[in-house]
């Protein structure tokens, strides 16, 4: 019961995401798969909903503070370059976004990037969750092929 709870918290660091809880669970607690999996993709879409619900009061709040002000109008300058891309694909960019597992590119991340860009929450949220489910899927294979070598 431990060990589940472990993981779950590993997934929902920013940094490590599932892309540190599966080899965690699959490798040091030797749990099964798919529990890893299940456990894993739970972890990294909890922080998803306060994310993509709270990033928008939060940075109208911090934005009454010049610094912050600042900060909000140097973010949004910068990404607007990229709203060619974000208008063409929407949403749906986010799923490769999320599902190739690589540093930062993880649901933390793309819920950033939805707030950035004004993905609505639904949207935004589907897509995360199938970036993840496709990232959970590709880091628990890979680590299960890494055991097979290994014994």
């Amino acid at each position: 019961m431990l060990e589940c709870v472990r993981i779950i918290a590993i997934a929902m660091v920013p940094f490590g995401e599932l892309r540190a809880s599966i080899p965690t669970g699959l490798i040091i607690y030797q749990m099964a798969p798919l529990q890893v999996f299940l456990l894993s993709v739970i972890g990294n879409i909890l922080p998803v909903v306060p994310l993509l619900l709270f990033l928008e009061p939060v940075s109208r709040w911090l934005r009454r503070y010049r610094i912050f002000d600042r900060f909000f109008e140097w973010l949004f300058a910068r990404t607007r370059r990229y709203s060619n891309s974000i208008d063409k694909y929407g949403s749906l960019g986010l799923i490769p976004f999320v599902a190739i597992p690589l540093p930062v590119t993880g649901a933390w991340t793309a819920s950033a990037v939805a707030f950035v860009f004004g993905i609505r929450f639904r949207y935004a949220f589907g897509a995360i969750l199938a970036g993840v489910m496709i990232a959970g899927v590709i880091v628990t294979l890979s680590c299960m092929g890494v055991l097979v070598c290994i014994q």
